[in-house]
């Protein structure tokens, strides 16, 4: 009997490297999300000069995340002053000399706390400015906690 490699093991060791790549691919990329390090603090005048070079290089996510690091502001608020800059329009003073400090509780501890005192409205207007969700989505939110 010939000794060859029969169909079904052919498809097996396919199989196996696929997996094999996908798994290595997934490391990668995780260990490279990971070695991404926080933005250093920036002044105001370098920090309009960052999200500037961020929007050059087309990557108005990095501009938005680290303006609402540096200002503390909501996802939408954040978009949006990206956008007018990309667009060329100047980021209003008080955007970028406003330092943030950052909440001392994360956002879910907060709501649920505005949620028991009864104050669910406001606890959907927090969800909202902070995350730049829409009504629906806020409240369905809220409702989970």
């Amino acid at each position: 009997m010939p000794m060859g490699i029969s169909v079904m093991e052919l498809l097996a060791i396919g199989i196996f490297l696929v997996g094999a790549i996908a798994i290595t691919m997934s490391v990668v990329i995780n260990r490279r999300r990971a070695s991404i390090t926080k933005a250093p603090p920036y002044a105001p005048e370098e920090l309009d000069g960052a999200l500037r070079e961020l929007i050059r290089r087309d990557r108005k996510i990095q501009a938005i995340k680290l303006l609402r690091e540096h200002t503390g502001m909501g996802l939408k608020q954040a978009k949006d002053a990206i956008d007018g800059l990309a667009a060329g329009r100047p980021l209003h003073p008080p955007a970028i000399t406003q330092q943030h400090t950052p909440p001392q509780e994360d956002l879910a501890t907060r709501v649920r706390r505005l949620k028991e005192s009864g104050r669910t409205e406001q606890a959907v207007f927090l969800v909202r400015g902070e995350t730049g969700m829409d009504e629906a989505g806020a409240t369905l939110f809220v409702d989970s906690l």
